[in-house]
């Protein structure tokens, strides 16, 4: 099995690049070789590869910026991913392309379901959602994955900032009012290399979108709290201890992007498909800080 990874320097994408090694020849790419903002030339990249699997890790992350780049925005998360689901309809591939609960507006009671109608409140939320469409739109083979508050031992992600801050900051005030669930890149990779092989072995689940993300729920604040009493406990020397990490409501704190007050996706339709049960999102927050304990700021 041939199988073409984009975006391999990003959170998921570091993470993606073991897993899915083990299960056939991959070429993974960065944007020198796979730039999303060129999507014209895609369609070339696919052709050449000849990939039986395109796993696309590549993204806009930026919500706040892409509030003022729109344009660059729809280009990386709309226009790109049509141009790879395309290439992929076109070679019979099958498409993996990773979308957030950002394409919801938060106001729902209770955990989204994938059937629930999207209303995402900002430009990333709507670029990433025309993604989805484009895919779905193609015809091509296709898993979208949504997930939520994306994190690793690398990159950009509150983990890391939450650390430094901790480092530097006698006091932090972290928003508590929106709820969610931390999915580590290192969850995302192994479900998806858990699909891929089993396309490779002729049981996978159906197309279509899948929620994917560990059970439980927390707010930004108690999620910091555990990120440093988890690096308190390993010893890292911190200004800021869990217990001076002060809550704030979301209008203390105002960012150019809406964010949703909830995040809270629902798994079931993917454990069933997989038969396999998630994990909880504590478990991959002390070995990711374990990790992240001795290295320098970042």
């Amino acid at each position: 099995m041939r199988i073409l990874l984009v975006g391999k320097g990003g959170q998921v994408g570091r993470e993606l690049q073991e897993p899915l090694s083990s299960l056939g020849d991959l070429a993974a790419l960065d944007r020198t070789t796979a730039d999303l903002e060129r999507p014209d030339d895609l369609a070339a990249v696919v052709r050449r590869e000849r990939p039986d699997v395109i796993v696309n890790a590549a993204a806009y992350t930026a919500v706040d910026k892409a509030e003022s780049e729109p344009e660059k925005a729809r280009l990386v998360n709309a226009t790109a991913v049509a141009a790879l689901a395309r290439a992929a309809a076109e070679r019979g591939a099958t498409l993996v392309h990773y979308s957030t609960d950002y394409v919801f507006d938060g106001t729902k009671p209770g955990r989204y379901v994938e059937a629930d109608e999207p209303h995402p409140l900002s430009v990333y939320g709507r670029t990433k959602l025309e993604g989805e469409e484009a895919v779905a739109a193609s015809g091509c083979r296709h898993w979208i994955f949504r997930t939520t508050w994306v994190y690793a031992a690398h990159g950009h992600n509150f983990v890391r900032t939450m650390l430094r801050l901790a480092r530097e900051r006698d006091e932090l005030r972290v928003v508590d009012d929106q709820v969610g669930v931390p999915t580590s890149a290192r969850l995302i990779a192994r479900v998806t290399a858990d699909c891929v092989g089993r396309l490779h072995a002729g049981a996978a689940p159906a197309v279509g979108t899948y929620h994917l993300a560990p059970h439980g729920a927390t707010t930004w604040c108690r999620f910091a709290r555990a990120i440093l009493a988890a690096a308190r406990d390993r010893g890292v020397a911190l200004r800021c201890p869990p217990e001076r990490v002060t809550a704030i409501a979301t209008a203390d704190y105002p960012l150019p992007a809406r964010r949703p007050g909830n995040s809270l996706l629902d798994t079931m339709k993917l454990e069933t498909a997989l038969n396999i049960r998630l994990p909880e999102w504590q478990d991959d927050v002390s070995p990711i800080v374990a990790a992240l304990a001795t290295a320098p700021s970042p």
